[in-house]
């Protein structure tokens, strides 16, 4: 009886653990065939991208002017002109860097976008 109460349960767990490696795992199929499928985005998207990371770097560079404006204006009310041009210079320092941002990025995409357009003519 006692022999029975101890290879019972090994061999249970034995027999549950050689059918689960026996299954196949379908999700190790489906991602390596959905990563063939994908194709990348067109022409046209591709430009459109690139003009809308061109205007949301412009965006930002304007709020981070608009930023760094009001707190100058702020600090040199309250007579802190040092703090104002710090502030300024600032604002007009993250504006450059948002704007060249976005420009450097919107204009590779829409020269990809331009060469996938010349790829497909010729």
């Amino acid at each position: 009886m006692i022999r029975w109460k101890i290879i019972c349960p090994i061999s249970m767990g034995f027999l549950l653990t050689v059918s689960a490696w026996s299954q196949s795992n379908p999700d190790t199929n489906a991602t390596s065939q959905s990563k063939e499928e994908k194709h990348q985005p067109g022409a046209a998207r591709e430009i459109g991208a690139g003009a809308g990371a061109i205007g949301t770097g412009v965006a930002k560079g304007s709020g981070a002017a608009a930023k760094g404006t009001a707190k100058g204006a702020a600090d040199l009310v309250t007579l802190h002109p040092i703090n104002a041009g710090v502030s300024v210079g600032k604002g007009a320092a993250t504006a450059g860097k948002d704007v060249t941002v976005g420009a450097a990025k919107g204009t590779g995409k829409v020269a990809k976008g331009i060469g996938r357009a010349f790829k497909k003519l010729f």
